[in-house]
């Protein structure tokens, strides 16, 4: 049933009577095109998809039935075009926030979610990070090998939900009719203050009767100073420490580790740096 009884104001009036899309058995391929068209809208984020954008052998092979939709899902999430979509030219932290909508059907529910990702990211890479998502006993708790994602805190199911998922929920989610990538904030970070200040997130009264998300106010993921963030209000910081850059000057086989502490939106660029520099993260601390 749905969570709320302004689902049609809040866009969420399509999943009042869900059903989760599963691939039984005894599928025909008609069945087994509805879920990979749902798999195609879920994991990346309800698109326009060209006929030359899609994956044709991993479609081929779950239609053979030689891989289950889990893996498919795997495949998609992996893809070029998930990541041309949702990580190259994205803050990570808004990759990331996509990552759990897309793959485990809800926001982060708090900032030490968002850092073990962004430490999983930069130790072992963008696969490993995935698979982090799919491989996990919540991915396997909820959907299993064989039912296609969809938006958990949506929908009232009093099974491990919690009370900032649906207010968390809508602020990725703007209708079913919205995609991921026709946004008015862009590739910005939505939940980048109520994470840090670990409170719910805000569904104001609009102008007339219905209800209305509370918009990102530009500017917002930006840092004013080294002591603050505008995201972080009274000045939460992150310590970041750097292995492998060479200094200019040093021999290559001599390497310089170093700390630094910057504000949460400054860590996708400084990340950037680093890696041009030849680095790489060693670790990434809340203070």
């Amino acid at each position: 049933m749905a969570i709320t009884t302004a689902a049609s104001s809040l866009g969420t009036s399509a999943f009042s009577d869900f059903a989760p899309i599963e691939l039984l058995p005894k599928a025909t391929l008609g069945d087994i095109e509805t879920v990979i068209l749902a798999v195609y809208q879920q994991v990346l984020g309800n698109p326009h998809l060209l006929k030359s954008e899609r994956l044709v052998i991993a479609e081929s092979l779950l239609r053979d039935r030689k891989i289950t939709v889990q893996e498919f899902v795997r495949q998609v999430a992996k893809s070029d075009l998930y990541k041309k979509q949702f990580f190259h030219n994205s803050f990570q932290s808004r990759t990331i926030e996509l990552n759990f909508k897309h793959l485990l059907g809800r926001a982060p529910y708090d900032q030490s979610e968002i850092t073990d990702h962004l430490n999983l990211y930069q130790s072992q890479g963008f696969n490993a990070d995935i698979d982090d998502y799919i491989d996990s006993s919540e991915y396997q708790t909820y959907f299993g090998e064989n039912i296609v994602p969809y938006y958990r805190d949506l929908v009232t199911t009093g099974i491990g939900q919690r009370s900032v998922g649906f207010p968390r929920l809508l602020q990725l989610y703007r209708g079913y009719a919205n995609s991921d990538r026709a946004q008015l904030t862009g590739n910005a970070p939505r939940l980048v203050k109520d994470l840090a200040r670990n409170t719910a997130s805000a569904i104001v009264s609009s102008s007339g009767s219905g209800f209305a998300f509370q918009p990102a106010a530009k500017g917002d993921a930006s840092y004013s100073a080294f002591g603050g963030s505008k995201a972080y209000g009274s000045g939460r910081l992150f310590r970041v420490e750097v292995a492998g850059i060479n200094r200019p000057g040093y021999p290559k086989v001599r390497r310089v580790n170093k700390a630094v502490v910057i504000p949460y939106e400054e860590l996708t660029p400084h990340m950037q740096r680093v890696q041009r520099q030849g680095g790489k993260i060693a670790s990434i601390t809340p203070l």
